[in-house]
């Protein structure tokens, strides 16, 4: 059996699971201080777990979504280009709206780390809402 259509309320389910999920990392003082510590290719890496755990849940933990049914950009699935952005976005709206990288002293690329350790947290909350609800 193939899922629905991806539609207004996917994009609304992952919203909120990633802004769930992410937000308590934004806000901790240890995410800042392991951001500032982290080389880029430890950041590479970050990045590369988000895109994994992300097309995982969406994909293969869930056998009833097909990938090749959905509709693409680029020849990714629209579904999973959602989620990622949103999955980002919703960490860095925090980031900004908390003042967090004011707060923690953060330099623009130690800011871009935090980001992307907070991004591994939402990208479970919003891959997960998108597929139990």
């Amino acid at each position: 059996m193939i899922r629905g259509r991806f539609g207004v309320s996917d994009v609304a389910q992952q919203i909120v699971g990633g802004f769930l999920l992410s937000a308590p990392f934004v806000v901790t003082e240890e995410v800042w201080l392991l951001a500032a510590s982290m080389n880029w290719i430890r950041t590479a890496i970050t990045v590369f777990i988000v895109f994994a755990i992300g097309y995982g849940t969406l994909y293969r933990a869930d056998a009833d979504r097909d990938p090749d049914a959905e509709a693409e950009v680029g020849g990714i699935p629209l579904r999973f280009v959602s989620l990622v952005v949103i999955s980002y976005a919703s960490v860095t709206t925090l980031a900004f709206v908390f003042a967090a990288p004011g707060t923690f002293g953060a330099t623009p690329a130690t800011t871009a780390k935090a980001i992307s350790i907070g991004s591994m947290f939402s990208v479970i909350g919003a891959a997960t809402a998108d597929s139990v609800f």
